[in-house]
């Protein structure tokens, strides 16, 4: 007689013949499996169900309804043991945000999708739907009020499941603590009053196609109330365990071993078993439903889903909620192991694919904490008013396009376009909003002892010259606002500490002589300058600004004033001096306290560079760095935005360089 293994194992191969070959094969692999793990006292009884299955399907040409029903009744002893196991099932749809589309297809496969469930509710009253992501809550709050209205009702009901606790499903990598914050404080906020939940109804984090996941996660989500955590990628060891950040936070985490587009069908059954016994925990959890582009469950997944579940030699299988099998997983977490590691990376080539999308993102981030911070800082003062609605507007553009594929650059052309447009409108809000702060404060410096009668001069045009200048280097417009040789220059600091460090102000349209500046702070002490070119650069209609780097000082959270003066005793004085008739060719060479690092003076690689402290050389001389290679890498392979090709051509592009400018001290 052949191995009941092997019978087995054949059996499993037809069983696309037919429903009842389904149907009976795939319960006689759920219990060999339970038996071989849990050793039931079944095990004769299942082999001699497999072997007549075997046999009438060679007798009969094909596994018969009747064949079915004889072998199910024949195992009737097995079903309460088989029932002491669940299977829930949770039905989403992944919507990728702008993925390979504009956003007003995202908007359409959304409302669509919505569509779909709201009517598959209306027709099974069991069935339950979940959905992450607070930004297509907001497409349906924009382009579809009526809809919302019925969401709001199944949410209500407990059948709509609200799984967003963050405004998109970020990337975890690129964007910064800060983001993350925002992430579940504006979702929180905003879905509280949308469909009118509780704070405490968000617990869970929801990232099924996120491709790594930093280790200092946990952290933010434990500190933000968020206990549950599920991902799909970047960490292929375990289904469910308990991930801890470096500080000691942790979030209870399930690995969906099936992935997150599932249909419904009898293979993720067959995990059960083994699921169960590996965690000692009686529940498993499988995620359904189209994605990607929308879509969710389908009719067939949920008749599939009520049919199973009264098959008699097969775990309960029922709809349900992520947060009602994480509730059931916590009972099991004293038997789960502890994860302390980074899950990264699924894809590398993320991180440097579209590069202009990475620089939007540090932009935004930046210049947002920095607005923000001042105009908490005015506020506190009662200086100026502090515009949540314009912050946090702000910070939903930077947000959705956090989104896995857009951050990441895994777009295409009309991603990129739109995430651009965005960040234009985030560079807009955010140097106004903190260009008028900064005025705020500064109209309220008393510089009475800085400006003098004599410096009013009214032939100038120095004041309004440089509109505009610094926005293009995403820095703070430089428009002038002085006349005079006296100039004030403020610098504030939104950071969280004192910053010590060099400052560069472009002085615009400064008729005086450039070797009389003189710099002092706000207690008249004399602060250290350096002219970067004595030649004034230009600007338009005529305009110039010469650029100087002052030593400045800034407390944290706060500012620090400068004024410029011409001292007349230190103009330029000029005397007869013998011409230097010799040529030093300069040495292209960085240093400091710290570091000292050697260029070479033909391609400008780096040839040396030593750390001061311990002496040691980084570089090998006969290997210099810091050298530029173009790259072509094979792209057969395609998906060259997620992964990085065999390199193909590697030219060397270190030649013909120019060496424009250097200083020496």
């Amino acid at each position: 007689m052949e191995n009941v293994n092997n019978l087995l194992k054949r059996l499993s191969d037809i069983k696309s013949q037919s429903y009842w070959a389904d149907r009976i094969i795939s319960q006689l692999e759920y219990a060999y499996e339970s038996e071989r793990l849990y050793k039931f006292g079944y095990l004769e009884k299942i082999n001699s169900a497999i072997q007549f299955v075997t046999q009438n399907n060679t007798e009969q040409g094909a596994i018969t309804k009747n064949t079915v029903l004889t072998c199910e009744k024949s195992l009737v002893e097995l079903s309460s043991h088989m029932k002491k196991f669940s299977l829930l099932c949770v039905s989403h749809a992944h919507i990728d945000m702008n993925w390979m589309w504009r956003y007003d297809e995202t908007v359409a496969i959304t409302l669509d999708t919505f569509r779909t469930m709201l009517d598959l509710m209306d027709e099974y009253p069991d069935f339950t739907y979940s959905q992450s992501q607070a930004s297509v809550y907001k497409i349906v709050e924009e382009h579809d009020p009526a809809m919302l209205e019925q969401i709001k009702k199944r949410v209500k009901e407990g059948r709509w499941e609200v799984t967003a606790s963050t405004w998109v499903e970020a990337d975890k990598n690129l964007p910064s603590a800060e983001s993350k914050a925002k992430h579940i404080l504006y979702t929180k906020k905003y879905l509280s009053k949308l469909l009118d939940i509780p704070y405490d109804y968000f617990v869970l984090d929801y990232e099924p196609d996120t491709f790594g996941h930093s280790v200092n996660d946990p952290e933010v989500l434990a500190k933000a109330g968020i206990r549950y955590y599920y991902h799909a990628r970047g960490f292929n060891k375990l289904a469910a365990y308990r991930w801890q950040a470096p500080s000691g936070a942790s979030v209870l985490v399930y690995n969906d071993p099936t992935h997150y587009n599932g249909k419904i069908s009898t293979n993720p059954v067959l995990l059960v078993p083994s699921f169960t016994y590996d965690t000692k925990h009686d529940t498993m959890l499988y995620v359904y439903g189209v994605g990607d582009h929308g879509g969710g469950p389908s009719r067939r997944d949920i008749e599939r889903i009520k049919d199973m579940d009264k098959w008699p030699i097969w775990p309960n299988i029922r709809f349900s909620t992520y947060k009602e099998f994480f509730k059931s997983l916590e009972k099991a977490e004293n038997n789960l192991p502890v994860i302390k590691d980074e899950l990264n990376f699924i894809f590398t080539g993320c991180y440097s694919s579209q590069s202009p999308i990475k620089k939007g993102n540090k932009a935004s981030e930046a210049l947002l904490y920095e607005a923000e911070s001042l105009s908490a800082l005015a506020s506190v003062k009662e200086l100026s008013d502090y515009d949540s609605e314009k912050i946090q507007k702000a910070w939903e553009m930077v947000l959705f396009n956090q989104f896995h594929d857009i951050i990441t650059g895994s777009g295409k052309v009309s991603t990129r376009e739109y995430a651009m447009g965005e960040y234009q409108k985030v560079f807009a809000t955010g140097n106004v909003l903190r260009s008028n702060v900064m005025r705020d404060i500064s109209k309220n410096i008393n510089l009475s002892d800085y400006i003098i009668a004599k410096d009013d001069e009214l032939m100038t045009v120095s004041e309004g010259a440089g509109v505009g200048y610094g926005i293009d280097d995403l820095q703070i417009s430089k428009v002038s606002r002085g006349r005079g040789p006296t100039r004030v220059f403020t610098v504030f600091n939104p950071s969280s500490f004192e910053r010590k460090e060099n400052a560069v102000i472009d002085i615009w349209n400064w008729d005086y002589d450039i070797s009389s500046m003189e710099f002092f702070d706000g207690k008249k002490q004399k602060v250290s300058h350096q002219l970067i070119s004595d030649k004034a650069n230009r600007g338009w209609g005529g305009q110039y600004y010469y650029r100087v780097i002052i030593e400045a000082c800034v407390p944290a959270f706060g500012y620090t004033t400068y004024i410029l003066k011409s001292n007349p005793e230190t103009a330029l004085v000029y005397k007869y001096q013998p011409k230097d008739r010799t040529i030093d060719f300069p040495k292209y060479t960085l240093e400091n306290e710290h570091i000292k690092v050697c260029f070479d003076a033909v391609n400008a690689s780096i040839t040396s560079f030593i750390d001061k402290a311990t002496s040691k050389e980084y570089v090998d001389s006969n290997k210099p760095t810091g050298v530029f290679r173009y790259i072509e890498e094979n792209t057969l392979r395609k998906m060259t935005s997620w992964i990085v090709g065999r390199y193909m051509n590697i030219e060397d592009i270190s030649k013909n360089i120019k060496i424009t400018d250097y200083h020496t001290n």
